[in-house]
């Protein structure tokens, strides 16, 4: 084998380990799979209807949360539009996201004050040790908002 061959596949497998992007659903569904039979005949009315701008239709013509720029405020109208039932009231639920604090890219965690995670949290979520250390709490329904307001990106999506 020459070097160039090893190399090569030394890279490839180190690509196969990256983590695919975990596709984050509004939190109206009872089953998962029910998005991929009966979303293909939609015109995504559930996005247009979602008052944060955060629900997306895929490539699959399957909604997706983006919680880039804002959060979920569990409105319900993506829900009370949704044409096939695939969104319903009945199945309200958190949002299926673990949201966790990088404490090492934390600027709280790091010595300096910041609250910005904190301030836009719906749920009271997030506590502080003093003034400093934050952690979320078991009253997270993962909305999202915390995300777009860490000014370090500390706040992220891990599941």
């Amino acid at each position: 084998m020459e070097r160039r061959e090893l190399f090569s596949s030394l890279v490839s497998s180190f690509k196969k380990d990256e983590k695919q992007e975990k596709i984050i659903r509004p939190p109206y569904y009872k089953d998962e799979d029910i998005f991929f039979t009966n979303c293909k005949d939609c015109e995504g009315l559930c996005a247009t209807a979602c008052q944060e701008n955060i629900i997306f239709i895929q490539e699959d013509f399957t909604p997706k949360l983006d919680f880039t720029s804002r959060g979920c405020t569990y409105c319900d109208e993506c829900a009370k539009v949704c044409p096939n039932e695939v969104l319903t009231l009945e199945n309200k639920r958190k949002i299926n996201a673990k949201i966790e604090i990088d404490v090492l890219s934390c600027l709280s965690w790091n010595k300096t004050m910041c609250f910005s995670c904190k301030d836009p949290c719906l749920d009271n979520a997030i506590d502080f040790l003093a003034m400093f250390r934050p952690s979320i709490n078991d009253s997270c329904s993962s909305c999202g908002f915390c995300i777009k307001s860490c000014p370090t990106s500390a706040i992220k999506i891990v599941g």
